[in-house]
Order: C-alpha cells, then sequence, then structure tokens
C-alpha cells in the first residue's frame, strides 16, 4: 500500500470551487469545517492479495473484516468526525496470474477498498474523481440524509472530472452495505467501480465472530487477447469473478478449527447467484437489511444472493478440511468461455482429424468424451486470458474457473493467521480409492414407471 499526498492535484481555490459545486453534498457549516483541511491521505494497494485485517487506529472500537483479495481503506480522526478518502480512477486489475483487466474502480483497485467503521460515529467521505467523466457515489443500503445518497441529477450534480465533493452523515445502524456510482451507472458499474460498506455494531461483543469475511461478486465480458470489457453486455458474460479475481486465482478463506466464521457475500452482477459451501451446514444471519433475530435465522448449505443484495452467514469452523466454496451455476465456475461452441459428445472426429492434422500437425480433436481434457492439457491460449476451467490440487486439475474458492480449515492456526496453510493432509482412510474386488449387484430399471418403495429386509424386483 502506498500513501498518495495530495491526491486531488487541487488548489485551495479550486477546492472551494469543488465546495461550492458539492452544496447539495454537504451542509455550509460542514464546509467551512473541512475547507481549510488538507484532505485525508488517499492510500493505494499495489497487491492483489489478500490483506489481513488491521486493528482500529482510532474512534470507536470494533473487530475490522478480511476482505478477500481486497483491504480496507484507512481512515483519519479529525475531532469526533471519522475522514477516508476515495479517489474513483482507471485501474488495472489482475484477474489471475498474468490475466489484466482495464477497469474503473477506487484507490487503485475494483473493487474498491473496504470502509470500515461504527454505529453511532459521524463519517466524512471525501470523494476525488479522476475520471474521464463525472460520478456520484451511492451508499448502497446505508440510512442517510436524502442529499447524501449519491444519485445524479436527482439528490446531488454529478462529481465532475478533476474535482472533490464530500459525503458526510452519521452511521444510525449497524451492517453490511455497498458503494456504486450512481451516474452514468451502467457503464461505471460495468467497468467495476463498487465496494463493501460495513457498519460495526457499537457494542463490540454483538454478533461477534472469530473471522469475519467480505467479498463482492461481479462478472465480466472481455474477448481473450483484449483488456477492456463489453460495458454494454447484459447477459453473455464470459468471467465470472469474486472481488474481481477468477479462480485459481482467489484466495482461500482460512479459519482456525473452532473458529466462529462469517461469511458476507455481495453481488452487483445482473443475474442471482447460489452461493454453495461444502463440508458444513451453516446459518443465514444478516441481508443487506440489517441482522437476522435469532428465531428467524434458517440454515443453509447454499445461498442464492440476489442481484443488488448482501447475505450473510456464519458457522463453527469444526470440519478439518479443503472445502470448496462457489456459485451453484456451473458455467459460473468456468473461465474465458466460448458460448457456440458446439457438442461434440460421441462424435466420430477422427476422419476430420486426419485431414487437419495436414495442415496442422499438432491438432488435437477435443470434447468428444466430455470437456475435462481440457483442464488436463497445457494447450496454447491467446495472451491475456484465462483457460475454460484449471487450477491445481493434490489429486490433479480442479476443473474450476471464475466463482470459486476454498474453505481452509485447520488445527492450531493463530488468530491473526490468514495466510494459507496449504493443502489438507487427510488421515488415512478418509480419502475415495480405487476399489479392485467384486462389485455388488447392480439394480436398474429400463422403464419409466415409479418404482414403489420396498421395506427394510425386503427383496426389490425392478422390471
Amino acid at each position: 500500500m502506498t500513501d498518495r499526498k495530495n491526491v486531488a492535484g487541487l488548489s485551495r481555490r479550486q477546492l472551494l470551487g469543488a465546495g461550492a459545486a458539492a452544496g447539495a453534498l454537504v451542509s455550509t457549516s460542514a464546509w467551512s469545517r473541512t475547507a481549510n483541511m488538507s484532505l485525508p491521505d488517499a492510500p493505494v494497494m499495489e497487491s492483489p492479495l489478500t490483506q489481513p485485517p488491521q486493528a482500529p487506529s482510532g474512534g470507536l472500537p470494533y473487530n475490522p473484516v478480511c476482505t478477500l483479495n481486497g483491504w480496507s481503506l484507512p481512515f483519519r480522526m479529525n475531532g469526533n468526525v471519522k475522514e477516508f478518502h476515495l479517489v474513483a480512477e482507471p485501474v488495472e486489475r489482475e484477474l489471475s496470474d498474468g490475466t489484466i483487466a482495464h477497469l474503473w474502480g477506487y484507490n487503485g483497485q475494483s473493487p474498491g477498498p473496504t470502509i470500515e467503521a461504527v454505529e453511532g460515529e459521524r463519517v466524512r467521505i471525501f470523494v476525488t474523481n479522476r475520471l474521464p467523466e463525472h460520478t456520484s457515489v451511492h451508499w448502497h443500503g446505508v440510512i442517510l440524509p436524502c442529499g447524501m445518497d449519491g444519485v445524479t441529477g436527482l439528490t446531488q450534480p454529478g462529481i465532475p472530472a478533476g474535482k472533490t465533493f464530500v459525503y458526510e452523515f452519521d452511521l444510525t445502524k449497524s451492517g453490511t452495505h455497498m458503494y456504486h456510482p450512481h451516474g452514468d451507472e451502467m457503464v461505471q458499474m460495468a467497468m467495476g467501480m463498487m465496494g463493501f460498506f460495513v457498519i460495526h455494531p457499537k457494542d463490540p461483543n454483538f454478533m461477534r465472530v472469530d473471522r469475519d469475511y467480505v467479498f463482492l461478486l461481479s462478472a465480466y465480458d472481455i474477448d481473450p487477447g483484449s483488456y477492456m470489457p463489453r460495458v454494454m453486455e447484459m447477459t453473455d458474460f464470459n468471467l465470472w469473478a469474486i472481488n474481481s479475481r477468477v479462480f485459481p486465482g482467489v484466495d482461500p478463506l482460512v479459519a482456525a478449527k473452532g473458529d466462529r466464521v462469517r461469511v458476507r457475500v455481495g453481488n452487483l452482477t445482473m443475474t442471482n447467484h447460489p452461493i454453495h459451501m461444502h463440508g458444513y451446514h451453516f446459518e443465514v444471519t444478516g441481508t443487506d437489511g440489517g441482522w437476522v433475530r435469532p428465531e428467524a435465522r434458517w440454515p443453509e448449505v447454499t445461498i442464492d444472493i440476489p442481484v443488488g443484495g448482501m447475505r450473510a452467514y456464519e458457522f463453527d469452523a469444526i470440519h478439518e478440511g479443503d472445502w470448496a466454496l462457489h456459485c451453484h451455476k456451473s458455467h459460473h465456475t468456468m473461465n474465458a468461455m466460448g458460448h457456440d461452441v458446439p457438442t461434440f459428445i460421441g462424435a466420430d472426429k477422427s476422419n476430420i482429424a486426419r485431414k487437419i492434422r495436414l495442415i496442422q500437425p499438432e491438432y488435437m480433436p477435443m470434447g468428444t468424451n466430455g470437456m475435462a481434457d481440457m483442464a488436463e492439457m497445457a494447450m496454447p491460449i491467446p495472451d491475456n486470458t484465462e483457460p475454460m476451467m484449471g487450477g491445481w490440487g493434490p489429486f490433479g486439475s480442479v476443473e474450476m474457473g471464475g466463482m470459486f474458492t476454498v474453505m481452509k480449515v485447520r488445527e492450531g492456526l493463530a488468530a491473526d493467521d490468514y495466510s494459507d496453510p496449504g493443502w489438507f493432509d487427510h488421515p488415512p482412510g478418509t480419502v475415495a480409492y480405487e476399489w479392485t474386488g467384486a462389485l455388488p449387484e447392480v439394480a436398474s430399471t429400463e422403464g419409466a414407471n415409479t418404482v414403489p418403495p420396498q421395506r427394510a429386509g425386503s427383496a426389490r424386483r425392478v422390471d
């Protein structure tokens, strides 16, 4: 992380001009308190890796979250006001090792940094616009004055390129929220402009957990070999991302055995995502509307995250292992998919393969037995793209991509250890294995009629 002093590049006169333009955002008295102050630093995060949570440096106490493949925005205290500085700007985001997307984001990354504050605090958020067009910031789900809601043309003028506006409001309710533009929203959100806003409870022991993860779901249509998303795409995306990273570039979530773990998932794509975690039954404990009361929680293994929504779930990490966590829409766990490829399962391609090899000797026919061989063979692909599925585990190719990661639970991890512990060492006799003995008789049916259930111990006849 680097500090960027005077990131706005504005003179005192320009700052005062920006303040006049921001009349709908901040009252005259509030602006008079800030006009003569320097802007807070606008740090930039250069690493795409998960940054361990940092204890708060001031303000009310809270238990910080861990943003998967992300970070939390530092702040400064100005009296009793917590001040942040967001910079909306073009960014380069590494989607996975060696694959870069040219996006728009905040403070050097997309998604932007997580903002963390506490119920009852007053926040002052400076937003500097380094984009080529105006923007705004909508604080999705946050209870605040209407003039701070960030809807260009309705509640404020757009923030012009090169200007800085101020949002200032009291945090009246704890919860998990998001921020994103509400100016040229279709383009700016398609370019990656979004982030998390976590408002912690005033009582640090309320809803306390040992590890608290947050991440956003996003989707892009980026042609293989290119860098820029197609912002006009509405349905046919080819990269499905967790915090703008695609597997195998998504870091694992890590917990110590016995930890109480919370996972908060926000969705700013154009479709819902059923997020499934292996190995556990969990409780849904929060939405972007607030915490779910204990008597109203429900058990799940898959929770659907609606468009524009957030869901939080919790579990006790009692089962050690490497547990898959992914969207259960199967094409959302693939990368750079060609949606026009025909199905060749069962086709005899030997004749056409011989003819093609006369021109291209290295040609390998694929798809006649399924698509798994695409993950196992290192085939040449265009620059700046990802194989459709891949990632290697201790037993071979994981054959996944996109919205896929791993929940790693280990005995004896230190409370502040968020590093990847490596692959799980399975106890003897607990891994599926090849059977070489005699097989039991296989029951089958050729008909389409319902087969009545049989009482235990009775023979079943299948016609």
